[in-house]
């Protein structure tokens, strides 16, 4: 996890006037953000200009800009409101690292005067807008904006909008409840339809647009949001949670009273006795952070005891018990260049936005997913937009919406298909994803070179030459033709009797292979040779596959609520190609594999491969290594987290570790060399 230093801030100011241009531009971003929720900068630039002035400020104490906004709650710029705090609602401080964590820890025993005996809770941080929402005998009857963390805007217009802020409790509970209101992933596309269907902008990201919703009075609908707490104080005199309670015990107090909370995510709220299990949890959250149901933009730790947290007490912005861990952005803004078109196996046409490189995630980020033609029209993308680009973990990263005020006057709005790209054929524009009106004939080499590959059917020698020569000639026009093909038909594609018996041999082979190879074969969106292999040993047989409905396709592993109906649906427009692989003698049913015993070398394990193999695996693909793995008792994993057992990765000719290898080095996730996971798993080679 990369931190930004002080130093390396430093370097970008060499004198006050470069002092003067970072405040005025921190001063134009944070108004932006709070006015209208579209920011120029996204989270990643913003840290880093705020540090670079923060940077500036401490190396020149004497110089600071009488009216610097570092000081400031959302850094002057939230609006105030005239609704007072019941106590003051501040922001927290930021850490990148664990030396930073480390750090903050000193720094909270020195304010204590001993280490810190309460220990310490741990929980995401959500990436929405705070708010104070108060309860009385049970009724919600305000909710109130951070503002500058004593005033603060009343928003009760948005109460009957927010999941887990109930309008009414169970219990006649007085209370002020503190948390974050946001758009799930969910709610935040649900979101964009309803303001495309009035015409309005799609928002840039959820965080900004959280805090526009938020404010908005006048709109002719009404979007649904989430809230989660985070904390709670008195309101009104009235005692709420017992005297002394732990932040723990606050939020248990809080639930029980009907109201959701942080600890209540997937992700959770943990107590631990030291920071070092702290970070240990960090480390947990951030793992989990691509499948959580909303954004999370960093973890925070907070000492549980309440008496610590008063002897720590309060800075001007924020609290010296609490500290936010910043993750990796996930979110970031770039240039949108240009959009390529591509046929998929199915004859669908796929967009690709071509971006400036962008720092992502850990990685450099040139291409995104575009969903579709009016998909793209509907976030009203231009070519030279800046826009918001997202990804988490290993997701492909895809293109949110324009930030529409840095659109320059020689944007372009993004030119749509008039013909197939790979045929020049015409398109059907029948539903919102377009299609070359071929179908898949329309990309039929492509997918019968696919279906011969060493991973499917595995049909040595069948090549793009040869495979056009069959297509050109009429003798396969879907991948069940390849299973009637004679050898003097193979002989006149190849050019050679002996090619041609050869090629007779191989697909005669190919007959028996394993259900789960033939279905991947069919080129089925979303399902690669491990997701084909999950099916086929989920069901046993095609004839079970094809009886399935989503809700049975939805019992595999790995399958949710958008791929299985997707699969079903495939899986039912092939059934002329899969009547004639039965026909032609083709296996269709999966081989059982014995389960493995709890003594198992990889029994409860989850492993991932990464680089190529050497030793006695050298001549393993990806998808064999995954066999191999769940031969031995184990689960194949995509990405190191920390339910990762052993990372698998042949040392780099350059020396230099791969990042999945770092990430394991940080999670002290075991890495073996191809040679020693042979070793391990050498009952189960061959």
């Amino acid at each position: 996890m990369k931190s930004i230093h002080a130093d390396e801030a430093l370097s970008v100011m060499s004198g006050r006037e470069d002092y003067d241009a970072a405040l005025a531009r921190l001063r134009e971003v944070s108004q932006a953000y709070y006015g209208d929720g579209d920011s120029p900068l996204d989270d990643a630039a913003y840290d880093r200009l705020r540090l670079a002035v923060l940077a500036w400020e401490q190396a020149h104490p004497d110089e600071v800009a009488a009216d610097s906004p570092t000081g400031l709650v959302g850094d002057g710029a939230a609006p105030v409101g005239d609704v007072a705090h019941t106590t003051r609602l501040l922001s927290l401080d930021n850490v990148f690292d664990p030396a930073g964590l480390v750090a903050w820890g000193t720094s909270l025993q020195r304010r204590l005067g001993h280490e810190p005996a309460g220990g310490f809770t741990v929980e995401p941080k959500m990436d929405g807008a705070a708010v104070a929402a108060r309860y009385r005998a049970g009724r919600l009857e305000q909710i109130v904006t951070r503002g500058n963390g004593t005033h603060g805007e009343d928003v009760s217009h948005v109460i009957g909008t927010i999941e887990g802020l109930p309008e009414q409790l169970p219990v006649p509970a007085t209370f002020e409840v503190r948390g974050e209101v946001l758009f799930t992933r969910e709610q935040f596309e649900t979101a964009n339809e309803v303001r495309t269907a009035h015409g309005a902008q799609v928002f840039a990201n959820p965080r900004n647009g959280t805090a526009g919703t938020l404010r908005a009075k006048d709109r002719p609908y009404r979007l649904a949001m989430t809230f989660w707490a985070y904390g709670a104080v008195e309101l009104d005199g009235v005692a709420f949670a017992p005297s002394g309670a732990t932040h723990a015990e606050t939020l248990a107090a809080v639930a029980d009273a009907g109201v959701r909370t942080t600890a209540g995510t997937p992700a959770g709220l943990h107590v631990v006795a030291t920071l070092a299990e702290a970070q240990q949890k960090v480390d947990a959250i951030a793992a989990l952070r691509p499948d959580l149901p909303f954004g999370i933009d960093g973890v925070v730790i907070k000492a549980n005891d309440a008496g610590e947290q008063a002897a720590a007490g309060f800075g001007s912005r924020f609290p010296h018990w609490a500290i936010a861990f910043k993750l990796p952005a996930v979110e970031r803004h770039t240039v949108l260049k240009d959009v390529t078109w591509e046929v998929g196996r199915t004859g669908v046409l796929a967009p690709t936005a071509i971006l400036e490189p962008v720092d992502l995630d850990g990685s450099t980020v040139t291409r995104a997913t575009l969903h579709n033609p009016a998909d793209i029209r509907r976030r009203d993308l231009h070519l030279g937009d800046t826009v918001t680009v997202y990804k988490a973990g290993d997701i492909i990263p895809r293109v949110q919406a324009a930030v529409v005020g840095l659109r320059p006057d020689t944007a372009q709005e993004v030119p749509l298909p008039t013909a197939c790209p790979n045929c020049g054929g015409e398109i059907d524009k029948s539903q919102e994803r377009w299609r070359c009106a071929k179908g898949s004939a329309c990309a039929l080499p492509a997918l019968i070179e696919y279906a011969a590959g060493r991973d499917m059917l595995d049909i040595d020698g069948l090549g793009k030459t040869y495979v056009n020569a069959l297509i050109e000639a009429g003798a396969v026009t879907d991948v069940a033709d390849l299973f009637v093909l004679t050898e003097e038909q193979l002989t006149a594609a190849s050019g050679s009797a002996k090619r041609g018996a050869k090629l007779a041999e191989q697909i005669a082979a190919a007959r028996s292979r394993p259900l789960s190879r033939v279905f991947c074969a069919l080129g089925i969106l979303g399902t690669g040779r491990s997701m084909s292999r999950r099916i086929a040993a989920h069901f046993g047989t095609m004839d079970a596959i094809r009886q399935a409905d989503t809700a049975l396709m939805k019992e595999v592993d790995g399958i949710g609520e958008e791929k299985a109906p997707v699969i079903v649906e495939q899986v039912a427009l092939l059934a002329q190609v899969i009547d004639k692989l039965v026909e032609a003698g083709v296996n269709m049913t999966e081989p059982q594999e014995p389960k493995a015993t709890g003594d198992g070398p990889l029994a409860d394990a989850t492993v991932v491969v990464t680089g190529k193999m050497s030793g006695p695996l050298e001549n393993l693909g990806r998808s064999e290594m995954n066999t191999l793995i769940e031969k031995a008792g184990g689960k194949a994993g995509s990405s190191v987290n920390s339910k990762t057992t052993y990372l698998v990765c042949a040392p780099s000719p350059s020396g230099k570790p791969s990042s999945k290898a770092l990430k394991a080095a940080d999670l002290g996730v075991t890495v073996l060399t191809p040679e020693a996971f042979a070793e391990l798993v050498a009952d189960h080679l061959g």
